[in-house]
């Protein structure tokens, strides 16, 4: 081993010596717990020892739950005292006074502050921090005002008729975002999109339109319908004999290479006269034709 140190590492004999020593010295230093512990002798408890402390311990704990119960019944009995009283309507003090003890007042509180009610004196033995005992002995004092038990037969759940809300109608040429938001199915997003397709095309001039809104489907379409209408706005039109290609290609049913078509036959054959000139462009079908037509002059 240490000449395969010594070609590797270029450890020297000395240097080998010492590293075997120190490896030693790791070795008997781990060794130490184990050897002690081995050859310790395990003390053990004196089992007669724990079980009397265990004993005084249990005897202990409950002598002072003892000492707590009679200081509680102590207290209790010293401050009970019955009288006429609305439990809807009573604090923690006048149920201890009654006989309950600290937390049982407090559950009572708790449940009426939560809206918990009391709407004749029986109720009182629904709740289960009052023994039957208590219950005999404090009924004849309770007394709950009249305005509780009319209250009861006005259940919070009474079905009532509300007036509908009238349907509104609403211009998609002339509504802004907050209108378009009244629609029914129609939230923000949807009415931000309409404002800017319609904006894009220069006005709707038919419902269907609508149908070419991103987003906007025809179940959205037969949902809003009959909520919309197209009123008589002027659609913002295109000399499509003057128009370059950027004023084009706003429209959203022309294509680059129909507008490209376009320009071209008209720097041909000169000006357009009428649709008819259009149909005269092999790029262009008659549907192309249909949606462009309310949006170009001539």
């Amino acid at each position: 081993m240490r000449i395969w140190f010594n070609k590797n590492f270029g450890v020297s004999k000395s240097e080998f010596n010492g590293l075997l020593f120190l490896v030693l010295i790791i070795i008997v230093i781990k060794a130490i717990p184990i050897i002690y512990g081995y050859w310790q002798p395990v003390s053990k408890d004196d089992p007669d020892l724990l079980a009397q402390i265990q004993q005084i311990s249990i005897i202990d704990q409950a002598n002072d739950e003892a000492v707590r119960d009679r200081m509680e019944t102590f207290s209790h009995k010293k401050a009970v005292k019955l009288f006429k009283f609305n439990p809807n309507a009573l604090d923690v003090e006048g149920w201890q006074t009654l006989g309950l003890s600290a937390k049982q007042a407090q559950s009572i509180v708790n449940y009426t502050n939560k809206g918990g009610r009391f709407y004749k004196p029986e109720d009182l033995q629904k709740m289960y921090t009052i023994s039957p005992e208590m219950y005999k002995r404090i009924l004849p004092y309770a007394h709950i005002p009249e305005s509780i038990n009319i209250s009861k037969n006005n259940s919070p759940f009474e079905r009532k008729e509300y007036a509908k809300k009238a349907p509104v109608i609403i211009d998609v040429n002339t509504a802004d975002s907050a209108q378009l938001d009244e629609i029914k199915g129609i939230g923000g997003t949807f009415a931000l999109r309409i404002l800017k397709y319609r904006e894009r095309l220069g006005g709707f001039h038919k419902k269907e339109q609508l149908l070419e809104v991103y987003g906007l489907d025809s179940i959205k379409y037969e949902e809003i319908k009959d909520q919309i209408v197209i009123g008589n706005v002027q659609l913002r039109t295109i000399n499509i004999n003057t128009a370059t290609f950027n004023e084009l290609k706003r429209n959203p049913y022309l294509t680059f290479k129909q507008i490209n078509a376009i320009i071209q036959y008209r720097r041909q054959h000169g000006h357009y006269s009428g649709v008819a000139d259009l149909k005269k462009i092999i790029l262009l079908n008659q549907q192309v034709i249909d949606k462009i037509t309310p949006y170009i002059s001539f």
